[in-house]
């Protein structure tokens, strides 16, 4: 059984970076064809995808938040990280981390439950 855990400081100031770290057990990141992603629900929106990595390592990003936007990985770790630079307010929302099973797809058959960041001063 797969688990996804998120992680990360809760509360950051606006014009700052948001760091998120999902921990995964059960599998590891690397396995063939799995696509690890970041999502996230703004209040009041449907989920949106914000970017994702791949097994071998290549990211891949929304093409509205890759300006402001990284995604890597820590392999000895089984880890993946998002890091979300110059946030507003409006970023203030839960973040997913999630498994895709078909690329970039959607096809998410793992999920974390989610990290509630704010941003505020």
């Amino acid at each position: 059984q797969v688990q996804l855990q998120e992680s990360g400081p809760g509360l950051v100031k606006p014009s700052q970076t948001l760091s998120l770290t999902c921990t995964v057990s059960g599998g590891l990141i690397t396995t063939y064809s799995f696509y690890w992603s970041w999502i996230r629900q703004p209040p009041g929106k449907g989920l949106e995808w914000m970017g994702a990595i791949s097994y071998s390592g290549i990211p891949y990003y929304s093409p509205s938040l890759k300006s402001r936007t990284s995604i890597a990985r820590d392999t000895p770790k089984n880890q993946f990280t998002l890091q979300l630079s110059s946030v507003t307010p409006e970023a203030t929302t839960v973040y997913y981390c999630a498994r895709d099973a078909d690329a970039i797809n959607g096809t998410y058959d793992y999920w974390g439950q989610g990290t509630q960041a704010t941003v505020s001063s």
